[in-house]
């Protein structure tokens, strides 16, 4: 699926939708992004492989993940194990200048996509090491 476009929400504190903030173009990087929410103090956006993956591979993807290319952008990356498929959380501060967060935004869904091919590409040969 092609996606040109992310929309943020507001939620409260038990979850429940408020409003519609604003919908932001963006690149197709945004194919990993499954959550996007703001809560009234930072906003969520969580991202997974957008695809599943077999138990070798999510070893294989949370050990070799590159958490570093964004720590070195200030943004902090909570891996979320619970899920079924390798799944991270980023939280950043909500502007209402669409400028700002669209460029947030579509740097965040380059990031994501670079991250992901790269992850890919790494855990290649490595299923005797993860089984």
């Amino acid at each position: 699926m092609d996606f040109s476009s992310l929309v943020l929400i507001e939620r409260d504190k038990e979850n429940k939708f408020i409003r519609e903030l604003d919908s932001y173009n963006v690149s197709e990087g945004a194919i990993y992004i499954t959550k996007l929410y703001y809560d009234g103090q930072v906003v969520h956006l969580q991202f997974d492989t957008n695809k599943d993956v077999e138990e070798w591979e999510y070893s294989a993807i949370f050990d070799l993940f590159d958490l570093e290319a964004f720590s070195s952008k200030d943004y902090e990356v909570i891996e979320n194990e619970d899920e079924y498929n390798p799944t991270w959380e980023i939280t950043f501060e909500y502007t209402d200048n669409y400028k700002v967060m669209e460029e947030k935004l579509n740097s965040l869904c380059e990031m994501i996509k670079e991250a992901m091919e790269k992850v890919f590409f790494d855990i290649q040969g490595k299923e005797d090491e993860y089984k």
